[in-house]
């Protein structure tokens, strides 16, 4: 697996007009599944996505994780989320010619599970970690603030 991390006032992904996932604060992830990721790998994943510390604290240093991070926090802010999109694209290779490869990437069915995993993972952990997973595909639109 691959993932890419921003953090983000807002983030949303449209596909054909319909938005498919959308959240305010909190960390947009892009992730790339590889054939033969396991469900263990999104868990340990999520597991760190989550602990990651990525967010203020009081004295405005990055200090607080995904759990830490929100309504449970002293200074009442409202509680980061994690918008989880598939993005296969992550896994390109460039080794050969000008045209990519995404022979790497799972297919389409399978990283689906994996996406997917990891917010559900996240979403069984303390409730100031909430997860979000979008569908994506061809076409669709990605908007991160």
């Amino acid at each position: 697996m691959r993932a890419v991390l921003q953090r983000v006032s807002s983030a949303r992904v449209t596909v054909a007009g319909e938005t498919t996932g959308e959240i305010g604060p909190g960390l947009l992830v892009l992730l790339g599944v590889q054939a033969g990721d396991t469900e263990d790998d999104a868990r340990w994943l999520a597991g760190k996505l989550a602990a990651l510390r990525l967010f203020e604290d009081a004295a405005g240093k990055m200090n607080r994780s995904l759990l830490e991070a929100g309504p449970a926090a002293s200074d009442g802010a409202p509680a980061p989320t994690m918008l989880v999109v598939s993005q296969f694209t992550l896994l390109a290779s460039t080794r050969q010619g000008a045209r990519p490869s995404f022979s790497a990437a799972a297919p389409p069915d399978a990283a689906g599970v994996n996406v997917s995993t990891p917010s559900a993972t996240v979403q069984v952990s303390p409730p100031a970690a909430r997860t979000r997973s979008a569908r994506n595909a061809a076409g669709s639109r990605s908007n991160a603030r």
